[in-house]
């Protein structure tokens, strides 16, 4: 194992505490990516990073390092319940596309009066706060460098290496932009792993233009001209139940084969 990819949390756009959604998970984003020396990352902090603080708590864990690839509420709406926030041994730094205190300020709105009880100006203090750029952010083992993605707003995917194993997080995207499309391609390039929003269907799609999100054939597609070894389907639509996340994981096989769903719970090693 170089790599360990963790899945806290898979779906899109708001939590699905449903029983027909619970085998795939019905927790917002977030994902740990651990190296084999037990440098570990945080790519987003959706409602899945509550169970994650449970967990590096337990592990000790006390500097943490968390990227996040934009601002939408199913990307951040965990942060108030992530306990390392709140103990006074834990550091966390947050990193992101804009200015430190843009990513200060925007944290800040969703935990201010009379949204949250605690500030996260109580917090603050403990909390480190670093802009991406091109260069390279080294984590321990884990190389961390951020990319650019086509979604309202902005939003940043990451490829994240060690050991001469790469995984590449692309979440929250949408197809179409010539410049940022072949962006993409070039970080994906020789990935082991590509983790890829593919939250519509094609017909789902067809009605959703301009929202932000691409498809399970767009996946693929970009898998295949990327020479990636495994690709991940992710940031699953609410709307779609286990069975329809079946069916629609058989039919992405038949364009890339090495294709998998990401599911709550699930460890993936490269």
């Amino acid at each position: 194992m170089r790599l360990a990819v963790e899945f806290w949390g898979v779906r899109g756009s708001t939590a699905t505490p449903e029983q027909g959604n619970l085998r795939y998970g019905g927790n917002t984003t977030c994902i740990s990516v651990r190296s084999a020396a037990g440098d570990r990352v945080i790519i987003d902090a959706g409602t899945g990073v509550r169970r994650l603080g449970k967990r590096l708590l337990a592990d000790g864990v006390a500097e943490i390092n968390l990227f996040l690839t934009h601002f939408h509420w199913d990307h951040i709406q965990g942060l108030p319940f992530f306990a390392p926030l709140i103990q006074s041994n834990s550091r966390v730094c947050f990193h992101a596309g804009v200015s430190t205190g843009e990513t200060r300020t925007r944290l800040e709105r969703q935990m201010s009066n009379p949204f949250f009880t605690l500030p996260f100006e109580a917090v603050a203090g403990r909390c480190g706060f670093a802009q991406m750029g091109d260069a390279v952010v080294q984590c321990g083992k884990l190389a961390v460098q951020a990319f650019p993605l086509n979604h309202p707003q902005g939003a940043w995917g990451y490829r994240i290496e060690a050991d001469g194993a790469i995984v590449v997080i692309a979440t929250d995207l949408e197809h179409g932009h010539a410049t940022l499309d072949r962006v993409l391609r070039d970080y994906s390039a020789g990935a082991d792993l590509l983790i890829y929003d593919a939250q519509y269907t094609e017909a789902e799609y067809k009605v959703r233009i301009g929202w932000g999100h691409s498809t399970p054939r767009e996946a693929a597609a970009v898998a295949a001209a990327a020479g990636v070894k495994q690709l991940l389907l992710f940031h699953h639509d609410p709307n779609h139940s286990d069975q329809e996340m079946d069916e629609i994981l058989a039919e992405a096989q038949a364009w890339f084969a090495a294709t998998g769903a990401a599911r709550e719970g699930a460890t993936i090693t490269v």
